[in-house]
């Protein structure tokens, strides 16, 4: 049997908010939250905790899809990346200069880009866009 989870993306408007809504919706009824991770994303989709239950089939419905694209996009990216960046001895700092040169550029991926890799590379999951 399938299940449904919703990602209400009227709340989504920044990176930090992304992973409230996220928290909200798969880690509702555990004890600690996800911590701001692309890695700790990829992981609880897996599941075994949270809302998942092992890779049983799942829709994801995600509303207002294409403005939480816009708000996880170039400018929340470049901020993202910038941050690592700023964090001494923590990142790989050519790395994440050439992240953000290939993202001003056009060619790199944006955070919300990253979501959709990460979701796609779990083919229980399927993605509702609305």
């Amino acid at each position: 049997m399938s299940q449904s989870l919703s990602l209400d993306g009227s709340r989504i408007h920044d990176l930090a908010s992304f992973y409230d809504e996220v928290n909200r919706v798969f880690m509702a009824d555990a004890d600690w939250s996800l911590g701001h991770s692309l890695d700790a994303l990829d992981d609880m989709l897996y599941g075994g905790y949270g809302a998942l239950d092992g890779n049983a089939p799942v829709t994801l419905v995600w509303t207002d899809f294409e403005r939480n694209r816009h708000a996880l996009g170039v400018d929340a990216t470049r901020a993202w990346l910038q941050d690592k960046l700023d964090t001494p001895g923590r990142y790989d700092k050519a790395r994440m200069r050439r992240d953000i040169d290939a993202l001003e550029a056009g060619s790199g991926p944006t955070f919300f880009d990253l979501v959709l890799e990460i979701l796609a590379a779990h083919p229980n999951i399927t993605l509702d866009a609305r």
